[in-house]
């Protein structure tokens, strides 16, 4: 949550995943809230039913909001939330190089964020570069360092 917007209660969201008004209920900061409208993606704007005020939409700056897992839509073949790859394990020629730490997407794609073993981090494009298994994500050995 960015903060209020206006003094009604609405508040201004940074959304990661496209159109909000497609879900009704909604948690944030682990609390579930009910959404009564939200317009707009990317940067967007929402009402909550008990969010009545400026101060309380304020409250809810830096606050994340999630959907249930339940809520969202089915995976076609070849698509992933990147909620399931973080934590993975990564493997590069049969050895394990590290766990899947973060998806990030600057424009061009896909890049999988991976922490090794002493800590230092490396970033690879998944569609080019990673093969995603259920339980763990080969890696193509040319990008690890």
């Amino acid at each position: 949550m960015l903060g209020a917007h206006g003094l009604q209660g609405e508040v201004r969201l940074k959304l990661f995943g496209g159109d909000l008004s497609s879900y009704r209920d909604v948690f944030v900061g682990g609390r579930p809230l009910t959404l009564l409208k939200a317009r707009g993606e990317g940067a967007a704007i929402a009402r909550f039913a008990e969010v009545a005020d400026r101060d309380a939409a304020e409250a809810l700056r830096g606050e994340t909001l999630s959907v249930p897992r339940s809520a969202l839509p089915p995976l076609g073949d070849g698509e992933y939330y990147h909620a399931d790859l973080i934590g993975l394990p990564c493997f590069a020629n049969d050895s394990r190089v590290g766990i899947a730490v973060a998806v990030e997407n600057f424009g061009a794609g896909d890049i999988l964020e991976i922490e090794k073993p002493d800590g230092k981090r490396f970033m690879v494009p998944i569609a080019t570069a990673v093969t995603i298994e259920a339980d763990r994500l080969i890696v193509d050995a040319a990008f690890v360092e």
